[in-house]
């Protein structure tokens, strides 16, 4: 995400630190750059030149020019700017008026509604409510099937619709169902067309007219850029939307599309979708996300993603078990599998600030695979050899090779490393950081 032009900025304020002052020339010099930077990035054109103008007005003043550290207030702008330009705050999905409320899911063909619709459901049950899936395109029998199997893999209930029913009436019948239900919340997978035509419009507004939504949030594939700005002002001139969700965000490395939507629109950007499981929806936020296109990374969405998996009381009765040495195999591969439940270990060190700008990571490529094998090891060990790796003789080792479909090397070096792990530990207890040091000393 933002990978290119994360990229490309970056090396415009490389520049601009390395001067040993700043002047009227570098900077305009600089704002000549960012501004091909965010043309090529697909970046509304008009946006492009209010943006520049915004931060020129700023940059050639005296809080840069006077600044003891000029290059640093010049980030420090485009941070602000860019954090205005998406919208300045987290906007949050309307749920307000008397249950079960509605919230339509409106967008052209192929934009990913229906998966969407499954992934805010997710989202919405992890936050406390009671969703209801409504399959209310009745033009493509697939996106029923496709909605209902959703449905059924993260349960929660979907209305049986048919084919044959008015869209209306599915939705009018579907709130009804919701309220005997207890579910709060109706999700409506509206149709969709290839473009935007005046028949698809009017079944959206008798839609509106008859549920009147609390949300109507548009669904746009983020890397079609200024087709989806375009897109969303279409359907907002006959909606009134509420605002958008990005599908595809994880495929988009230009971003043009996340930059103008809320410029061009007037509409928020709500969510963003960053993958194809059904926990791949995350909440836009604008200062995260400029954070995060200047290399600052965004070590409040890794600690949002640690508070989602990590269990407290576990926590904390793991911090004793280190303390006095008793990390086991078994505690090892449960730290592992919430590890993975955060996602990508690639993407997660990316949050982390600086973590980004450093070379020998930069095209790190975490094999996931690994990570599967090294639990099918400890999974194949029995819960002695687990608390006791001490044990795992040579017949271990081929036993639990054999068992977890690995070799006896992989199974040597996961000992060996836990191993080493363990030293470190030790080292830590006993002596703090110095002690840590002493140990790393290859004397």
């Amino acid at each position: 995400m933002f990978e290119n032009l994360s990229e490309k900025l970056n090396s415009v304020f490389r520049k601009l630190k390395g001067q040993g002052t700043l002047t009227e020339k570098n900077i305009e010099e600089g704002l000549k750059e960012i501004r091909f930077i965010l043309l090529e990035a697909d970046v509304h054109y008009r946006i492009v030149k209010e943006f520049i103008a915004g931060i020129r007005e700023r940059a050639v003043g005296s809080e840069v020019l006077e600044s003891l550290t000029p290059g640093q207030q010049v980030v420090k702008i485009v941070y602000e700017e860019l954090t205005r330009l998406m919208g300045g705050t987290r906007r949050e999905i309307n749920l307000s008026g008397q249950a079960p409320v509605s919230v339509m899911l409106v967008g052209l063909q192929g934009s990913g509604k229906t998966t969407t619709a499954a992934k805010l459901a997710v989202f919405l049950k992890k936050n406390g409510r009671k969703p209801y899936l409504v399959p209310a395109d009745v033009s493509r029998p697939a996106a029923i099937e496709q909605l209902k199997k959703l449905g059924s893999q993260v349960q929660v209930p979907v209305f049986p619709s048919e084919t044959g029913m008015k869209p209306v009436d599915i939705c009018r019948q579907a709130r009804v169902e919701a309220h005997k239900q207890g579910c709060n919340t109706l999700l409506l997978d509206t149709a969709g067309r290839l473009h935007v035509d005046e028949e698809l419009m009017d079944e959206l507004v008798e839609i509106k007219t008859a549920l009147t939504p609390s949300d109507i949030l548009l669904v746009a594939d983020a890397m079609t850029g200024q087709d989806a700005v375009n897109i969303a002002k279409a359907f907002d001139d006959r909606l009134d939307i509420g605002g958008v969700i990005l599908s595809k965000m994880d495929g988009d490395a230009r971003g043009g599309a996340a930059l103008s939507i809320k410029a061009v629109t007037g509409k928020p950007i709500k969510f963003v979708g960053v993958g194809e499981k059904t926990n791949a929806l995350e909440p836009f936020h604008p200062d995260r996300v400029a954070s995060s296109i200047l290399g600052m990374g965004d070590m409040l969405s890794f600690i949002e993603k640690a508070q989602a998996v990590v269990d407290e009381k576990k926590a904390v009765e793991l911090e004793k078990r280190l303390r006095k040495n008793q990390f086991t195999l078994e505690d090892f591969r449960d730290q592992m599998i919430q590890l993975r439940k955060m996602g990508s270990i690639g993407d997660l060190l990316k949050m982390i600030p600086g973590m980004g700008k450093i070379k020998q990571l930069k095209n790190l490529e975490v094999d996931e695979k690994e990570l599967v094998k090294i639990e099918a090891i400890i999974n194949s060990m029995t819960p002695e050899e687990r608390r006791k790796h001490g044990i795992i003789n040579g017949s271990r080792r081929k036993r639990i090779a054999k068992g977890s479909g690995t070799r006896v090397q992989d199974v040597n070096r996961l000992l060996k490393n836990y191993t080493q792990v363990m030293k470190m530990v030790k080292k830590i207890n006993k002596g703090g950081m110095r002690g840590l040091g002493r140990g790393m000393m290859p004397f």
